[in-house]
C-alpha cells in the first residue's frame, strides 16, 4: 500500500530529506501530503518545498497546552490527507489526542537504542556513561518518552575519540536508513500487531523484512 505520511518536524530535516529522495528514487512508496513544523524557519521547510511537498507551521508558543496544540496539529495533518504520521526531529511530546486520532500510526525516530537514554541529548548522554554501543531506534509513538514498541534498531560504535557532533553525524546516517527500511516494510504490508488475550497480558508488536527489526512486547495500559 502507498503510504500517505505527514511528517513533524522542528529543525534541518535530513530524515525527512532522505524519505523524499526514496520516494523520487522509487524505493519508497509513499507520499509525503504535509510537512509540519513547530518551528518557524526550520530549514526542514524549505526542503518539503523545494520538492513539492505542502508545508505549514504550527508554532507550539501559540496554544495553551499540549493538547490544543496536538488538536491543531491532527485537523491539519487530517485536511493534508495524512494516514500515518512521522516524527522526525520533532521535538514536542505528543498527547493521546494526536495519537488517538491515527492509532498505531505514529512513528519516530531516536538516537539512541532504547530503552537507554531516552528524551533529549539522547548522544551526550551516550557519551557521558561510556558506553561502547549505541545506535537508533525506530519505534511506534505511545503517550510515553520513546517508551513506544520498538520496530526497529541499528547499532552504532562509540569510538575512543568521539565528540557529541561526530557521534551525532553516524547515527544520523543510520537513522536515515532505518527509518527507510521500516517504512518501506509498513507500506508492504509487514507489520504486525497482536492484541493481548487478556486485560493482564501484553500485546506484541512484529515488523517483518527489516534488518535489526524485533518483536517488542508492550504494556497494555
Amino acid at each position: 500500500m502507498t503510504l500517505d505520511l505527514g511528517v513533524l518536524i522542528s529543525g534541518r530535516g535530513s530524515n525527512l530529506q532522505a524519505i523524499l529522495d526514496a520516494i523520487a528514487a522509487g524505493t519508497l512508496d509513499a507520499r509525503v501530503r504535509l510537512v509540519i513544523s513547530n518551528r518557524p524557519g526550520a530549514p526542514g521547510l524549505l526542503r518539503a518545498q523545494e520538492a513539492g511537498v505542502p508545508t505549514a507551521v504550527i508554532n507550539h508558543k501559540d496554544h495553551a497546552d499540549r493538547a490544543s496544540f496536538d488538536a491543531a496539529l491532527v485537523d491539519a495533518l487530517r485536511q493534508g490527507g495524512a494516514s500515518w504520521v512521522v516524527l522526525a526531529g520533532f521535538m514536542r511530546i505528543v498527547t493521546n489526542v494526536l495519537l488517538d486520532a491515527f492509532p498505531g500510526r505514529v512513528v519516530n525516530v531516536h538516537p539512541s537504542l532504547l530503552p537507554a537514554f531516552p528524551g533529549v541529548s539522547a548522544q551526550a548522554q551516550a557519551l557521558a556513561h561510556g558506553v561502547r554501543i549505541t545506535g537508533c531506534t525506530v519505534h511506534l509513538v505511545d503517550p510515553g518518552t520513546d517508551t513506544g514498541p520498538i520496530l526497529a534498531q541499528a547499532a552504532v560504535p562509540v569510538l575512543p575519540d568521539d565528540t557529541e557532533e561526530r557521534l551525532s553525524a553516524r547515527i544520523l546516517a543510520r537513522e536515515h536508513e532505518l527509518l527507510l527500511h521500516v517504512l518501506a516494510a509498513i507500506a508492504a504490508g509487514n507489520l504486525r500487531v497482536h492484541p493481548p488475550a487478556s486485560p493482564a497480558t501484553r500485546s506484541r508488536v512484529e515488523l517483518l523484512g527489516v534488518p535489526g527489526a524485533l518483536g517488542v512486547e508492550t504494556t497494555n495500559d
